[in-house]
């Protein structure tokens, strides 16, 4: 329950800094929120030895938000999905805390290993994070990017395949 409640704190902060303050009624009727607390509840069936509960709330995930999160996936608190149709999580992701993501975003294996997800990432949609890579804190993943290799920390990751962007000297704020 209290990941739930992280989540959820995580998801105003996000709508407060784009410059709406809801409530946290609004917050848990948003697109998505469904889709949070039926991974927070897989999770905990599969920590608790209830596999078959589990493999139940995954199905569900799916057939309700169209979203596919394995039960063996971990995400710390913060963890936040703001549209859940499309998203494809591997059960081998390991994911720190403050983690978002939009819509279509695809985190897969590729020859048994998986990708490992810092803390403070932004993935936007359609984005996917294949195979094994690390994705380091503050990372910004843009929409549709495609990232096969690392990310190191602080970096803005475009494209496809996905670099990291470097802003000019000029575009730097002041």
């Amino acid at each position: 329950m209290e990941n739930i409640k992280a989540d959820f704190r995580r998801k105003q902060e996000i709508f407060r800094l784009d410059g709406a303050s809801v409530s946290m009624l609004r917050i848990v009727m948003a697109d998505g929120s469904s889709a949070n607390i039926i991974y927070r509840w897989m999770r905990w069936c599969a920590n608790h030895n209830l596999g078959l509960l589990a493999y139940f709330f995954q199905w569900l995930n799916k057939l309700l938000n169209a979203c596919v999160i394995g039960s063996g996936a971990e995400f710390g608190p913060g963890f936040v999905i703001m549209h859940p149709v499309g998203i494809v999580i591997n059960s081998k992701v390991k994911g720190g805390s403050n983690i978002t993501l939009e819509s279509g975003v695809v985190i897969g294996d590729e020859k048994g290993k998986s990708p490992r997800l810092g803390s403070n990432l932004f993935v936007g949609a359609g984005a996917k994070i294949i195979g094994d890579l690390e994705v380091a804190d503050q990372v910004k993943i843009g929409a549709n990017a495609v990232l096969t290799k690392s990310a190191e920390e602080g970096a803005t990751m475009l494209g496809i395949p996905a670099k990291a962007y470097r802003r000019k000297p000029a575009e730097v704020e002041q």
